[in-house]
């Protein structure tokens, strides 16, 4: 578990799964995504989620609002695995439900998954990627001080060529 000033980055609970699954359908929150998630590909993820906290004691944790307890969304990282280009690495990641948009959450909490990851994991490295379309996201890499890393840029190898969400663009905070 991790604390900021408003948030609590925890690990998940089954009352957390109604939240996860509306905000994974909603096609606004996943506009950067090839599509919204079913209920059994939230069930599933969130199933790999948890599994990823307790097995390497981080990873991609739920976000709940410190003293009011409503799930966020999640923040986090993850180990990546091939078939992406940056593996293996760590990833800094998060989504958040549209009603947490616009207060500073993802920032928050992003900053604090950095910070977790560079010292009390001892990582050296971690990448942050998104679409190249995906300025809300680019913009929270900013203000959590990842640089920009063009050299690493890639196209998404789960999506088909000329995917308009293909191409991807790397950030990178360094310990």
């Amino acid at each position: 578990m991790i604390e900021t000033e408003r948030l609590i980055l925890r690990n998940w609970r089954s009352s957390d799964l109604e939240p996860w699954v509306a905000m994974n359908a909603d096609p606004e929150v996943m506009r950067f995504f090839p599509a919204v998630q079913t209920r059994e590909e939230s069930e599933g993820m969130m199933a790999r989620n948890r599994d990823h906290i307790e097995r390497e004691g981080f990873g991609l944790w739920a976000v709940e609002r410190k003293g009011v307890g409503d799930f966020l969304g999640f923040t986090g990282l993850m180990a990546l695995k091939d078939p992406n280009p940056l593996a293996p690495g760590v990833e800094a990641g998060w989504r958040l439900a549209r009603h947490a948009w616009g207060q500073g959450y993802a920032s928050e909490a992003a900053s604090a998954a950095l910070k977790d990851g560079f010292e009390r994991i001892g990582l050296k490295s971690i990448v942050a990627f998104t679409a190249t379309t995906n300025l809300p996201s680019q913009a929270v890499m900013t203000r959590i001080g990842m640089l920009r890393r063009e050299d690493l840029d890639f196209d998404h190898p789960v999506l088909p060529k000329g995917h308009p969400l293909e191409r991807h663009v790397v950030w990178e905070a360094t310990a």
